[in-house]
């Protein structure tokens, strides 16, 4: 079947972008990739991919901007309810028995899923012995998780989440708002560094108890998503714990039979 002129110029443009920036989306899903590329043509006023392709090669500005179409900074605070009680439940009692704890969490966005993650530790009495890594590849996405500042018309949703997900508390114990924002506690990041990591081009940086890539997998292909599960795995301790998004699954991966499955429905797994 012969190649659209489309998927032509996605793919050059996938791979101008690897080899000037040293960003490697080339093993991205093709469809969404396509959706966001296309997007991106119009809110930055290009007639073809190729134009938009000379301007992100000239000007690293525009890359800035691409950047945030192809990484989709997405997130929110105890999104899936069920799945922060299935961890609250389910893990956080195993991870109880070690004398401290590494979490990494892989593609943090924006960082309202670390501020759910290091709440939900200090109501287990956990995060005063735990260092959470939260990694993403997107500067702009990073800078906002560090600062930990939210919309106040969305904390409502979130606080309800929270509630849902086995909140011990109110939401509103863990921020002060001011100016129609939220600003979480900063203790919350004594523990919480945040980083620059692809899972597409970097390698295992520390061993850890906990991973959680949550609503990442589904953006890659079948190559990318082996070699992430590859990562997690190698970081992953003896019967490390994993969990992914509620559309994501360890099925048909070339590390299905390196887990067992702790919760399927919340999608907690547990290495072999």
């Amino acid at each position: 079947m012969q190649t659209s002129i489309n998927d032509i110029e996605l793919r050059l443009l996938m791979e101008a972008i690897y080899l000037k920036y040293s960003y490697d989306f080339r093993d991205y899903a093709g469809s969404s990739q396509r959706r966001r590329v296309t997007h991106a043509i119009r809110q930055l006023g290009c007639a073809t991919i190729s134009a938009l392709q000379e301007k992100v090669l000239h000007d690293p500005n525009v890359f800035s901007q691409l950047l945030q179409f192809l990484t989709i900074p997405v997130s929110s605070m105890f999104r899936d309810p069920a799945y922060f009680l299935g961890v609250r439940e389910q893990v956080l009692p195993f991870l109880k028995t070690y004398p401290s704890l590494k979490i990494w969490i892989a593609g943090c966005s924006t960082g309202e899923e670390v501020y759910s993650m290091a709440i939900m530790l200090r109501e287990e009495g956990l995060l005063e012995r735990s260092l959470i890594y939260a990694t993403d590849i997107n500067p702009q996405s990073l800078e906002t998780a560090k600062k930990g500042i939210y919309p106040l018309e969305k904390i409502e949703g979130y606080a309800n989440s929270y509630l849902k997900s086995g909140g011990k508390h109110n939401l509103s114990d863990y921020y002060t708002s001011a100016y129609d924002t939220a600003l979480f506690d900063r203790s919350l990041t004594d523990n919480i560094t945040f980083a620059d990591h692809s899972l597409a081009t970097d390698s295992v940086f520390s061993e850890t108890h906990l991973v959680c890539c949550r609503n990442v997998l589904i953006y890659f292909n079948k190559t990318l998503q082996n070699r992430a599960l590859g990562l997690f795995h190698e970081s992953l301790c003896h019967r490390g714990f994993l969990t992914l998004g509620s559309k994501e699954s360890l099925d048909f991966s070339a590390y299905a039979d390196k887990f067992t499955a702790l919760s399927k429905q919340d999608r907690l797994f547990r290495k072999l």
